[in-house]
């Protein structure tokens, strides 16, 4: 019966197998037996010497994978891993299916993403107040500070109290512009976040610019609908339970509740604390392929003043329909 397994395994089961002093089996059964050649067998003897630097060579890229894959303590994937090794100093470039191989070979696992069975598409509200979807799922058609995406998630911490947070976000650039978090659902706090963006980013927006949301009772509200009008913003809603017209936000929560932990917060301070934390990480840490491997702030930058911040040349862009097609994956 052959032995099942890889080659590699096998040279080394025949070489433990001929060093013992009461073995009785010679080279050629043994390898019979594995179902491997005795050539192949001499062969990996004689690349001993070879494969101990291959080791040596992963073990101290595998120093720098780790390095990357902990920093400021969000676990990272492949891709995630590359674009902070390229913001290292020094700047180490890697392939990113060197990386995955090595996370592979020595056991470096990424949280990955599931399908959440409890979400709901909040309830929409019919009547005058819903904005047509003027949108139209453009994300990434007209440049930086021309879209913003606005929603709000729940957040569960202890025991499973409850907490709110409202997010906008510039399509464009993926860059959380304002937001704030609440432990009550009143409209409050997403007024709170339209007043920040209007407050920190009105100088940069224009009378092209529109915000898209849901049918949700905070964003047909009067009160947010007089504020988007005083400051000369159009108002754009998504169509009724369709959480594909906001894509990319509905991402960014996903990724958000994948990366922090708040299930041992007891307190709604340490929350914010912990929300705090992350989307400063996001926005000044956190790389994204589609944003030519840079964060968004970084990203920002770069659209502006057309110098690319790395030390490696700029990845070719995609245009903005094939973008727009990939903007659930930010």
């Amino acid at each position: 019966m052959l032995i099942k397994g890889r080659s590699e395994a096998k040279f080394e089961i025949i070489q433990e197998m001929t060093s013992r002093d009461n073995n009785l089996l010679n080279i050629s059964t043994l390898c019979s037996v594995a179902g491997v050649s005795r050539s192949g067998y001499y062969n990996w003897l004689k690349s001993d010497t070879v494969r101990k630097i291959r080791e040596d060579r992963d073990r101290h890229d595998f120093q720098l994978i780790v390095e990357a894959y902990k920093y400021r303590g969000y676990s990272k994937g492949g891709r995630s891993i590359h674009m902070r090794l390229l913001h290292m100093q020094p700047m180490t470039q890697m392939n990113v299916k060197k990386i995955r191989r090595l996370m592979h070979k020595y056991g470096l696992i990424c949280p990955i993403r599931k399908p959440n069975p409890y979400r709901r598409i909040a309830a929409a509200l019919k009547g005058s107040t819903v904005a047509p979807n003027l949108l139209n799922r453009q994300f990434r058609a007209f440049g930086p500070r021309k879209v913003l995406l606005t929603d709000i998630t729940y957040l569960f911490y202890a025991n499973r109290k409850r907490c709110y947070l409202s997010v906008i976000m510039d399509a464009y650039t993926k860059q959380v512009l304002a937001y704030a978090a609440s432990e009550s659902f009143e409209v409050d706090f997403v007024l709170e976040t339209v007043n920040s963006l209007i407050e920190h980013h009105h100088i940069a927006l224009t009378a092209e610019t529109l915000i898209n949301s849901d049918q949700g009772c905070h964003y047909t509200s009067k009160k947010f609908i007089d504020i988007i009008k005083d400051a000369k913003i159009r108002q754009s809603m998504s169509r009724k339970a369709n959480c594909w017209d906001n894509a990319p936000q509905e991402s960014f929560f996903g990724h958000m509740k994948d990366e922090i932990d708040i299930a041992t917060c007891t307190k709604f301070e340490k929350v914010r604390a912990v929300i705090d934390d992350w989307i400063d990480y996001y926005n000044n840490d956190r790389y994204q392929w589609l944003l030519a491997k840079l964060s968004p702030n970084e990203f920002y930058q770069y659209t502006k003043t057309g110098i690319y911040p790395l030390q490696c040349p700029p990845p070719i862009q995609k245009d903005a329909h094939e973008e727009a097609r990939n903007d659930v994956d930010v």
